[in-house]
């Protein structure tokens, strides 16, 4: 692959919806840039960019995946994207490096819920965005109902640049209104025609909306429009670059990838209406604020550090964006974010799973270097005296979550080892060790992102693990008081055993645990002994009377007692106060707690209602509803773990997949009568299996 300047490189993330084409179109432009032989078909696990096992089983795309296609004298750095909103981390990555994005539309299906999330997502970061409407050649394929619902989701700034000449069987070319020329297609061949009569008036009616638009970013191009004079070809495609660059024109393109119509003309296009790498960076100051520094080819060099990758042969793999200066092969960079040096080996163009070795890497390219150790994905590599670190990623915190058991206690090393290697590549995962229900908890952004990872763990690392519910860390307390005595006492030939206490058991406020109050006078409990009554007290609370979850906020004053001069000893006085536990805990109104999250669900308005009506069947309580700035609403409500289980695809389920939740421990609660019923009902049967 020959070497581009920053001017002829263009990076562009293809996102849309699962199925709308993202992956057929990528395989289509590498094609017809001559990048591969044949167009590979995802059906038949075939394809470039979906080379994954789990992609292929699945015929979905699970990894952002680097596709480099050369046309007209440019290279374009495509990034073709998971549509399967498990693996939004990442379509995420992929946007925080690239200049533009190409929206994939079926012509068919139409907007779409991925469609709509991953608009936001690039509409956050305000980049240019272009539409591609894929599958013209399908049955029921409707290229003006899916125009409409682009327009009436996005905005009239929706404008199309080219015409579909025939639909479904009959599709066979393309109308650019831009040059106002028709291209006729024959198999992989095509033809510039006339624009089709029936297609004249409507291509001329959507040129003038484009000089319109045009027109209006530069005040010489305004008011020569409005004295009616006609602007030159060259004026409105400078004036439709500029508005494409600002995001105040959403061109809408079309074809059909698998038969490759429209592939030339929409790298054309990209080429042409895609910026270059810009010349400043977003960058983070000393007080954590976030800047703009200049970014060009004499600037000390930085790049980010935007995903990571274990491959098998090489293993970690870091991919990086170069935003100032230059990186060349077998040298060294610093880690801005750790100070740590880092030795850079061979770079790499990946193009799916190949590798293409490079020499360098310039301001704008995209690039991979292996086994760098001690870089993660969102970290800043740079120069010796670089003082600012790249802004980083924004990852949305992972929800859902299953408890991962090995079948194997062999292979509890091995699950955490393949674990601690997923956690370097995908920022979306999380793996947390709950001390109180001795469970390794995964969480991801869905039940798929879990599957997958445990299909990993089984191919990468041998091991076979079940997916189980995690268990709710229930606590238990008092709610009414008891003075009890507890008393050891053991004879059976030679010295004995003797401890002899009298507590009273008392319920402090929630979460202060525990309390331990020495009232003794007199010395009816030899000093030495009363940290042993406190130490016994503090290992019985381990277990609750009722289900046997821990005990917590309660006060035991040690009131009195009695000992033997010869027989007591410290065993003796814990034995003593453990007794005293079990009885006084029974006789103070035992109750099992069990933790209340702070729950936060965001949804379009028109399905507040399903999400009210939801909440009260999970014993939740509603705090409070806050409109946004757009068109959602914020509900807020204090909901028990318990219920909460499996959250993520029920508001998927109600929301068409448009809803998405947040939650954080809060407190802890009484668990109602009935169901604390069911827990140490569910609790002893769990005890009489093991």
């Amino acid at each position: 692959m020959k070497n581009y300047s920053t001017e002829k490189l263009r990076n562009i993330s293809i996102i849309g919806h699962g199925g709308s084409g993202k992956t057929t179109l990528t395989e289509s432009m590498l094609f017809y840039s001559g990048a591969t032989q044949r167009i590979g078909r995802v059906e038949d696990g075939t394809t470039t960019t979906d080379y994954d096992a789990d992609e292929i089983k699945k015929q979905i795309t699970i990894n952002a995946t680097i596709a480099p296609v050369e046309w007209k004298d440019s290279r374009i750095n495509f990034i073709d994207t998971p549509g399967y909103f498990d693996f939004v981390g990442e379509v995420i990555s992929s946007l925080r490096v690239v200049e533009a994005v190409l929206v994939t539309l079926c012509s068919v299906s139409g907007v779409e819920v991925g469609t709509e999330k991953v608009w936001k997502l690039a509409s956050e970061l305000n980049l240019p965005r272009i539409f591609f409407m894929n599958k013209i050649d399908r049955e029921n394929a409707n290229f003006e109902k899916t125009l409409a619902e682009a327009q009436q989701q996005f905005g009239a700034n929706v404008i199309p640049l080219q015409l579909p000449i025939g639909s479904e069987e009959d599709f066979k070319g393309i109308v650019d209104i831009l040059q106002m020329k028709a291209f006729m297609y024959s198999g992989n061949k095509f033809d510039s025609v006339e624009i089709p009569d029936n297609l004249k008036s409507k291509a001329e009616q959507y040129r003038e909306q484009l000089i319109e638009i045009a027109a209006e970013t530069d005040d010489e191009l305004t008011l020569k429009y409005l004295e009616g004079e006609e602007l030159t070809p060259e004026e409105i495609q400078r004036g439709v670059q500029q508005a494409i660059d600002s995001a105040k024109l959403f061109p809408l393109l079309c074809g059909s990838a698998a038969k490759g119509i429209g592939i030339p003309q929409l790298l054309d296009f990209l080429v042409f209406a895609a910026p270059a790498p810009g010349d400043t960076a977003l960058a983070i100051d000393e007080e954590g604020k976030t800047i703009n520094i200049s970014a060009g080819q004499e600037e000390p060099f930085r790049a980010l550090v935007f995903k990571t990758m274990a491959d098998p042969f090489v293993g970690k793999v870091s991919f990086l964006r170069v935003y100032s200066g230059e990186l060349a092969s077998d040298t060294q960079a610093i880690n801005i974010n750790t100070g740590k040096t880092e030795r850079v080996g061979q770079l790499f163009l990946f193009r799916g799973k190949t590798q293409i070795p490079i020499t360098k890497a310039i301001r704008g390219d995209i690039a991979a270097v292996a086994k760098l150790q001690e870089t993660n994905t969102g970290d800043t590599l740079g120069d010796k005296g670089n003082k600012y670190k790249l802004k980083g990623i924004d990852y949305p915190v992972p929800m859902a979550s299953f408890a991962v058991e090995p079948r194997s206690k062999n292979d509890e090393e091995k699950v955490g080892a393949g674990l601690a290697k997923f956690l370097e590549e995908d920022p979306t995962f999380r793996v947390e060790r709950n001390a109180e229900t001795k469970q390794t908890l995964i969480y991801g952004m869905g039940d798929t992102h879990l599957e997958i990872i445990v299909s990993r763990l089984a191919k990468k690392f041998g091991v076979d693990v079940d997916l189980t519910k995690p268990k709710i860390p229930y606590k238990e307390t008092i709610k009414g008081s008891a003075v009890v005595e507890g008393k050891h006492k053991k004879q059976s030939g030679g010295r004995g055993q003797y401890g002899h206490v009298k507590i009273n058991f008392e319920p402090l406020p929630r979460g202060e645990q525990f309390e331990f109050v020495d009232k003794i006078f007199g010395g009816s409990v030899p000093r030495n002994y009363i940290p042993a009554v406190e130490k016994g007290l503090i290992e019985a609370m381990e277990q609750g009377v009722l289900a046997g979850f821990p005990a917590v906020d309660i006060r035991a004053t040690l009131l009195d007692g009695s000992y033997h001069n010869v027989d007591s000893s410290e065993m003796a006085f814990k034995i003593a106060a453990s007794l005293a536990y079990k009885k006084g805990v029974q006789e103070a109104k035992p109750i099992i707690l069990e933790p209340i999250y702070s729950v936060e669900v965001k949804v379009p308005e028109n399905f507040m209602g399903d999400i009210m009506g939801d909440m009260p069947s999970r014993r939740g309580r509603v705090a409070g509803m806050e409109p946004q700035n757009d068109g959602t609403q914020v509900i807020r409500a204090q909901v028990p773990l318990a219920e909460m289980y499996g959250y993520a695809v029920d508001l998927r389920s109600m929301t068409q997949g448009r809803g998405e939740y947040s939650m954080e421990y809060s407190h802890y609660e009484e668990v109602p009568a009935n169901i604390a019923e069911k827990i140490i009902a569910e609790q002893q049967k769990d005890d009489s299996a093991e």
